[in-house]
């Protein structure tokens, strides 16, 4: 079936575009449940430390319960969970109570399926075609918890970054010294810039998760991409920031969370760094 959607492209695309919608769905679940589950262990965990009673709770992780309505509780049925389609069908709302149903939703899935089948467009089912496919659901999940809860949790940051340090083995992406060096100078930068920023203020800029989310592209792209990795952030940083405030869904005095810079940066820079770079010093 590989050799048949590698000597088929069109067939290849849309085959990652369809798989990744549906893939997108299950992001959304794990955007939402992943944070609320690690809430609820660290809860028990300072219950037990505390020596309370850990109550015994309903069974909740990314797979049980069903989906539910959040307002009216009504179960979600499979053709009304179908990516895109369901909400454009259902015109955003529940079919039960009639109450919106978040855009969000089908943009997750939008943008994980046309990201992920562009991506199989321009490499094909190569294993460098498919890592960055894993990658990019990954970022997307990231970022959105980010946005959601200012955390990056370590269940998605650390294997991403042994991946990218294990698909280097082989020099996919470059070579295993570099992606080394990239992993330990990702973490180091932001590293020094937390505490350099923390005697100055007194105050936290950015949490741990921001270190090890630059270590994972570091190990996935080497130590040659993150300048470009830094300096594109801060742009994506001051573009997103300005475009929330000017649609009023952000205050200004708020801070905004640094990992979705990172991971859009880390996307832009391991899919086009190369050019980029080559044309900034062509200019000069």
């Amino acid at each position: 079936m590989i050799e048949l959607l590698n000597s088929e492209p069109l067939l290849a695309t849309l085959f990652a575009l369809l798989l990744s919608l549906l893939v997108g769905s299950f992001l959304n679940v794990v955007i939402l449940r992943l944070p609320v589950m690690m809430q609820r262990e660290w809860d028990a965990m300072l219950k037990s430390e505390a020596g309370e009673t850990v109550e015994e709770q309903p069974a909740f992780n990314l797979m049980t319960p069903r989906s539910r309505c959040g307002e009216c509780g009504h179960q979600i049925r499979w053709y009304e969970n179908i990516p895109v389609i369901s909400w454009l069908v259902l015109r955003g709302r529940c079919s039960g109570c009639g109450t919106g149903i978040s855009f969000r939703y089908p943009f997750v899935e939008l943008v994980t399926g046309l990201g992920s089948a562009w991506i199989i467009w321009q490499f094909g089912l190569t294993v460098e075609g498919m890592a960055l496919v894993a990658l990019t659901w990954a970022l997307i999940t990231l970022t959105f918890i980010d946005l959601d809860h200012h955390l990056l949790p370590d269940s998605i940051t650390l294997p991403l970054l042994w991946l990218g340090l294990l698909i280097n083995t082989q020099g996919v992406f470059t070579s295993l010294e570099s992606a080394v060096l990239g992993a330990a100078a990702g973490y180091l930068i932001l590293w020094s810039v937390y505490w350099v920023f923390k005697l100055l203020t007194g105050k936290e800029g950015m949490g741990y998760g921001d270190f090890k989310l630059l270590a994972a592209i570091g190990a996935w792209g080497g130590v040659k991409i993150l300048p470009l990795v830094v300096l594109l952030s801060s742009v994506v940083g001051v573009v997103l920031a300005m475009l929330l405030i000017a649609f009023r869904r952000h205050q200004a005095q708020n801070p905004l969370p640094f990992g979705p810079y990172l991971a859009i940066a880390g996307w832009i820079a391991l899919l086009w760094g190369e050019p980029i770079i080559s044309a900034y010093l062509g200019s000069f």
